[in-house]
């Protein structure tokens, strides 16, 4: 039993813990998570797979869809 909890408390952990910016900052939100930031994964400079973002500029993708179909269809565009 003691082996169970101290197994959920490792899975809520780190959990909490990956969540920090987004419990603590208002309007937190994860930064860099365009591939296109990293230089070891885009080193040809080449514009993002998922947003069209190029080295340097914003998300293309910050808008929220406004319902749970279109935010099914995003993640297919």
């Amino acid at each position: 039993m003691a082996t169970l909890l101290l197994g959920i408390g490792f899975v809520a952990l780190f959990f909490i813990m990956m969540s920090v910016r987004l419990i603590f900052l208002k309007d937190g939100q994860f930064k860099g998570t365009c591939a296109s930031q990293s230089p070891f994964l885009n080193k040809e400079g080449e514009a993002c797979g998922y947003c069209g973002k190029k080295p340097g500029e914003a998300c293309g993708k910050n808008e929220e869809p406004q319902n749970e179909v279109e935010k099914v269809l995003s993640k297919f565009n």
